[in-house]
């Protein structure tokens, strides 16, 4: 038998011995037993072991001395597991259960750590997103002079930038539909006004974005576009405020890349107002 085979058998034998373990103590009625091995279970990085000692034992713990350390081991278990939902959910069962606890201020941080971990990208749903600023705020109002501040308040602004992009994207996808009538809505004339608005309150919501330029830029070309397919009483009204758009957007990004298009949409803008 060669080392390679060996030693394959010889893993073989410690997991099944390991697993056999586990699965005695999980019968045993000894819940105090039970507890002090998850407890090394966690410390061994068994962290799917020792969430499921501890789910078996956190309520019988209720009352207790060692309570509060049952629940909060049980949440950075399950953290340490993946298992982020669960997480959150027992992170936040602990704060409400014992808000002047000893571990109150870390699970307040791992509330929102638990939803971070768990933020889709940002074309998809980002209801976790959201609630993961609020637990990050939330936290920030509880414990301002936490050591812990300085991640939140990254993390924080982390989860501020994919709500931008999402709100980019969908702009971006207005505008880039164009004169598309499919999926126009009666709050909208156009895709073109679909994206103006979308960016304006993206902007309005959030001001110091990264990513302004982007937006500003998404309005200029999507009032210009508006105003060469408006309707004749439309037409110079819209075409005016392309214009004064156009303007605004050098004013502000007097070094941007695109000012060269802000000059030539200027020009024909300037054809049809001054007629």
């Amino acid at each position: 038998m060669n080392k390679s085979n060996l030693l394959t058998l010889c893993l073989a034998a410690i997991l099944s011995s390991c697993a056999s373990e586990f699965n005695k103590v999980y019968k045993y009625a000894d819940n105090d037993y039970k507890y002090e091995y998850a407890k090394q279970c966690f410390a061994m990085g068994k962290f799917q072991q020792a969430s499921s000692l501890l789910q078996d034992v956190v309520m019988l713990k209720k009352g207790k001395d060692n309570a509060q350390e049952c629940l909060y081991l049980l949440g950075m278990s399950q953290y340490c597991n993946r298992d982020y939902e669960s997480a959150s959910s027992t992170f936040k069962k602990y704060y409400s259960s014992y808000p002047k606890g000893i571990f109150a201020e870390q699970a307040s941080f791992y509330v929102g750590q638990s939803l971070y971990s768990s933020a889709p990208e940002p074309r998809l749903d980002q209801t976790p997103t959201v609630g993961a600023i609020n637990a990050y705020q939330q936290f920030l109002d509880l414990f301002p002079d936490s050591e812990l501040r300085p991640i939140a308040q990254k993390r924080l602004f982390d989860l501020q930038d994919n709500l931008v992009q999402k709100e980019f994207l969908s702009a971006q996808l207005y505008y880039n539909l164009g004169g598309y009538f499919g999926n126009i809505n009666s709050n909208t004339e156009s895709n073109y006004e679909a994206c103006i608005i979308t960016a304006q309150n993206a902007l309005k919501n959030y001001p110091y974005t990264k990513i302004r330029e982007k937006f500003s830029l998404l309005i200029m070309k999507s009032k210009f576009y508006l105003a060469e397919n408006s309707s004749e009483e439309k037409r110079l009204e819209r075409y005016r405020d392309a214009e004064d758009e156009c303007y605004g957007f050098l004013n502000e990004f007097p070094e941007s890349k695109e000012c060269e298009t802000a000059e030539k949409f200027i020009a024909k803008c300037k054809k049809i107002t001054k007629e």
